[in-house]
């Protein structure tokens, strides 16, 4: 019997958050061996952090690309989603890699290849739904005026100037060539240790409301299940590895996690 694209689509969907628990409660237990937790030999082949940022990141901006420019359609508000969701990923894939700082550090392979997959299937979602699975009625010209885009797209940018500027703060951190880790300062890092993450909880929070959709839903719920036992994670490494870590900070959420 075959199976016509959108019950397949259904299928990955309804996988997707299912996955996304399991996958929540296992980073509580070890957290992603990448980064300052990359300690972990038994994770396999190692590549450098700058191309397996690129691996991972760079297809969640050009795959939409691609989904984008094969729709039919060409109307303001699919237009507008494009180019909130590269205000994001092309920085990530394209910009960011390139301004990171601190020595030249590698990544396991399979994590590399575990981002790529979490961004193919991810981009798959979300584009294939918004160009071609929603509604004909869904996305008028109206809904730029609509409440829940007006909200999603406010908290969005809100997001995104919050990771934006904790990870200059994180970039200034380091002269050029300086390795190691410090106590970052200003801006959320006085409530958070992890204000980048919080940024794109945010992010992805606005974007679930401004497509008010599935599969934006979906994305937040992923980018809570990776986000906030990563964040815990650099907590509890802060507060490991200096003794003058302000104790007042929480992980991720102002003053409740």
């Amino acid at each position: 019997m075959s199976m016509d694209e959108q019950r397949f689509w259904q299928l990955v969907l309804s996988g997707f958050f299912i996955l996304a628990v399991v996958v929540a409660v296992r980073l509580h237990r070890v957290a992603a061996p990448y980064g300052r937790h990359n300690q972990r030999p038994m994770w396999g082949p190692q590549v450098s952090s700058l191309l397996g940022w690129l691996i991972m990141e760079v297809p969640a901006s050009v795959a939409p690309m691609i989904l984008f420019l094969v729709a039919g359609r060409r109307d303001p508000v699919l237009w507008t989603f494009f180019v909130i969701w590269q205000l994001h990923y092309f920085y990530r894939a394209f910009i960011y890699p390139l301004r990171r700082r601190g020595g030249v550090p590698t990544m396991p392979l399979l994590v590399a290849l575990s981002g790529l997959l979490f961004n193919l299937l991810n981009t798959y979602l979300n584009w294939r739904f918004l160009t071609h699975f929603a509604p004909a009625d869904s996305y008028g010209r109206a809904w730029l005026s609509d409440p829940r885009f007006i909200a999603g797209t406010t908290l969005f940018f809100c997001g995104l100037f919050i990771n934006q500027h904790a990870d200059w703060i994180l970039m200034n951190l380091r002269k050029p060539g300086e390795t190691g880790y410090k106590i970052p300062h200003g801006g959320l890092y006085r409530f958070i240790s992890c204000p980048n993450y919080f940024g794109e909880l945010l992010e992805w929070l606005g974007w679930a409301i401004l497509t008010f959709s599935l599969p934006g839903l979906a994305f937040f719920v992923w980018t809570a299940a990776n986000l906030i036992p990563r964040a815990l994670a650099h907590h509890r490494d802060y507060l490991s590895r200096f003794s003058t870590y302000p104790k007042e900070r929480r992980a991720v959420l102002p003053f409740v996690l």
